[in-house]
């Protein structure tokens, strides 16, 4: 048998300089750098290395077989992409687009949020769907149940007994190195241990899901006495017990086999880009961010395993998107309707797609401006000479 090999991710320090000669560690990746991979410029940009030691090639190689590959995350204050804005009318809609994972040492400069939360006559919250009062919520269709009786596999098994040769010596080989000794994750549903160690290995390669964005709201929220308006999507089943009892008893599918091998590949070698959109996101640059659009959809979609079950198929919870996008629609409408100034979170994402809920909010409203596109007024004059005045 061919053994995989598996990549190891560390550490290149660097110190760079902000526009105000403050100094700040980034972990930076030669790969990365060489492939254009990272943004990681703030304000005043970064220390200068030689372009000799840029340029090589060679990787260290532990005896495992396993290739020393530096992913570059960057920390200190970062400013964040922006805001989006969706006029109709006199009334605008704020939305920031949200991304995970982010850099774990970096600090949001969320000063133009925090300007627009003063002033937001109402505050959305993500779009998502609760199945049942003990299915558990999904944020954007991609958390597993939140009860979690359900996450081990069926009679006891194991992955050993579960997963294809190849793909349990590769688990094994990254569990070592992530996780370590955690013998209770053996008995996991497939999709709920590789997400744990995929949690894992960002949080060991200076990355991390949630922490960023959402003290900041609730801070804001709390200081004015509102609350986030819910668009959650509400879908009542007859059994929700009968249905974890039933999800309980579903064994392996080939959907799983691949949900782990996709996500073990990312692990072994996609943290690079991982982080890449990740540090895009914290300096605001969307040129990454759009050329990165989709990036990380096969972790996603491991996490929205349960939505495709026969056991969600026999109660129509497996085509859900559409419902939850038409749900955000009617609440994001209600808020343009009544408030001068909203304000919203959604996945860069669905913001930078063509297929996503700011595209299907488009055709709703007047104008719909990135964060760097500037607001344009047309004068008489500037009418008449075609030339638009800022």
């Amino acid at each position: 048998m061919t053994k995989c090999p598996c990549v190891r991710f560390g550490a290149v320090v660097l110190v760079a300089l902000d526009s105000q000669g403050h100094g700040r560690m980034m972990r930076i990746s030669r790969k990365a750098w060489l492939g254009g991979l990272l943004a990681c410029v703030s304000a005043g940009g970064m220390a200068q290395v030689p372009v000799d030691e840029l340029a090589s090639s060679e990787q260290p190689v532990d005896g495992n077989g396993i290739v020393d590959m530096n992913v570059v995350v960057v920390s200190g204050s970062q400013p964040g992409p922006g805001l989006w804005r969706v006029r109709r009318g006199e009334n605008t809609l704020y939305i920031l687009g949200t991304q995970s994972p982010l850099p774990k040492a970096m600090t949001w400069r969320s000063d133009e949020v925090r300007e627009v939360l003063a002033e937001a006559g109402v505050v959305l919250g993500p779009p998502g769907v609760v199945i049942g009062r003990d299915i558990g919520v999904f944020r954007g269709l991609t958390m597993l149940p939140a009860a979690m009786r359900a996450a081990r596999n069926p009679d006891g098994a194991t992955l050993d007994e579960l997963l294809p040769g190849d793909v349990y010596e590769r688990w094994s080989m990254l569990k070592a190195r992530y996780i370590g000794r955690d013998r209770g994750i053996e008995r996991k549903r497939p999709a709920i241990a590789v997400y744990e160690l995929y949690r894992a290995a960002l949080d060991a390669n200076g990355l991390r899901e949630g922490g960023v964005v959402s003290p900041v709201l609730d801070e804001a929220l709390k200081a004015r006495g509102m609350k986030l308006t819910s668009t959650t999507l509400e879908v009542k089943i007859d059994d929700p017990r009968a249905a974890l009892a039933d999800f309980r008893k579903e064994g392996m599918k080939p959907e799983d086999v691949a949900c782990v091998r996709d996500t073990l590949d990312v692990i072994e070698r996609g943290l690079p880009q991982v982080a890449a959109r990740a540090n895009a996101w914290a300096v605001g640059d969307l040129d990454v961010l759009r050329a990165t659009a989709g990036q990380g959809s096969q972790v996603q979609a491991c996490m929205s395993s349960f939505l495709q079950t026969e056991t969600a198929r026999k109660r129509g919870l497996d085509a859900l998107d559409a419902q939850v996008r038409a749900n955000w629609l009617a609440v994001a409408d209600d808020a343009l309707d009544a408030h001068r100034v909203s304000f919203a979170t959604l996945s860069v994402n669905d913001l930078l797609g063509t297929s996503g809920f700011l595209a299907a909010l488009r055709p709703r409203v007047d104008a719909v401006l990135a964060p760097d596109e500037a607001d344009v007024v047309e004068d008489e004059g500037a009418a008449t000479s075609g030339v638009a005045t800022p």
